[in-house]
């Protein structure tokens, strides 16, 4: 192969990680490998070659297609891709090519910025459209663009979760209420010639309930898992007592590594820890070592996880039930997040998902900003704040 060929493959596997798609360097190499192998005879023959190399997960088959035909063929790069950016009146289908699209533009727009075109002054009629902030709310974060996405992350740093105190089982002094205190009344009463003449009270001491995010990193998550790392990040210095952990097809403790106060910085260390970053999903096993090792050491009475999955386990929900219902008793509240949610005609048809389901006490999406605004009014409603059994 021509090194000039190889090049423009490395600059297309640049092109789709532009674009939001997990290639690391050893699926470029492999492409490298596969285009060599089935030469340029035929175009199908290429294009299946990169495909089978660099494509994992089906919701990326649209990004790679598009982007395919854009870097190998189409010279007006840019023009194109702007062009599907204009806000039109279309059906849902269009829409979604429409937000691959504004993807695409501007992974383009950065990988190929010296062959941009002039600019030039375009009149839009936007009388029927909406304004960026409110489309930037519903918009899943897998067909955002690369400034929407990086929008998003600046609007999830800015959520705060003011969680209700709860009761514990110690006691603080009280002011005029609750019981009354024996010990402190007797000391007061010394100091009376013996008398009680003021009696001391103790109360209830109260803190903010513990939280645990148990959050799925597997290659079918995407990006949803890396726009969740600055929610735990924003969980992690607003208050105290929150664990933070990752899962693959193994648990990873990153609660460290979240306490730095950079949050670009703190998510590099995240990710640096977990060794099994857009692999498969190992949801029982992972559980099953989290009840064992930490479950005694972060949860209580009071506690709240957040288990946030799209419940696709390569285990086929072995174990998976068993492991849930522990935890789900080990805890106050066990709220699933999941990003498959956001289909209208999403149906619990997997093993994972029908295991889990029974042994959570809420279960919602979490692949907007909308429902990450939902979830942050759920958990601080004093009216949410109930015991399960």
């Amino acid at each position: 192969m021509s090194g000039r060929l190889a090049h423009n493959i490395i600059g297309f596997c640049r092109l789709l990680r532009a674009a939001g798609l997990s290639i690391g360097p050893g699926r470029a190499l492999s492409a490298v490998r596969a285009a060599a192998a089935v030469g340029l005879t035929r175009r199908d023959d290429f294009y299946w070659a990169l495909h089978a190399s660099l494509i994992t997960r089906r919701q990326d088959r649209a990004v790679f297609d598009q982007a395919f035909h854009l870097f190998w063929r189409n010279p007006q790069l840019i023009e194109r891709a702007v062009g599907l950016l204009l806000p039109t009146l279309r059906t849902d289908e269009i829409k979604e090519r429409q937000a691959v699209a504004a993807r695409l533009a501007d992974a383009l727009a950065s990988h190929r910025a010296s062959e941009a075109p002039q600019q030039q002054e375009v009149e839009v009629d936007a009388a029927l459209t909406t304004s960026d902030r409110d489309v930037l709310q519903t918009r899943d974060f897998d067909q955002m663009s690369a400034a929407e996405y990086e929008e998003a992350k600046r609007q999830v740093r800015q959520i705060r979760l003011a969680f209700p105190p709860v009761q514990t089982r110690r006691w603080r002094p009280g002011g005029g209420s609750g019981r009354i205190d024996a010990r402190r009344t007797l000391r007061l009463a010394v100091r009376t010639g013996g008398d009680p003449v003021r009696l001391a009270y103790r109360q209830r001491a109260e803190r903010p309930p513990t939280v645990v995010v148990l959050c799925d990193i597997s290659g079918s998550m995407g990006r949803y898992s890396r726009i969740l790392l600055h929610f735990m990040h924003t969980l992690m210095t607003d208050r105290d007592r929150v664990h933070a952990f990752l899962f693959g097809t193994r648990l990873t403790n990153i609660t460290r590594a979240l306490r730095t106060r950079d949050v670009d910085d703190a998510v590099l260390r995240a990710a640096a820890e977990a060794n099994d970053w857009a692999g498969g999903t190992r949801i029982g096993q992972t559980l099953h070592e989290f009840n064992a090792r930490w479950s005694r050491r972060v949860l209580g009475q009071t506690a709240t996880v957040l288990l946030i999955t799209d419940g696709l386990d390569r285990d086929a929900g072995e174990g998976l039930a068993r492991e849930a219902e522990r935890l789900s008793m080990s805890c106050k509240r066990l709220i699933w997040l999941n990003p498959l949610l956001r289909w209208d005609g999403f149906e619990p048809k997997a093993r994972g998902v029908r295991a889990l389901l029974p042994h959570v006490d809420e279960h919602r999406p979490v692949h907007s900003l909308a429902s990450l605004a939902d979830l942050a009014r759920a958990l601080t409603s004093p009216a949410d704040q109930t015991v399960r059994r």
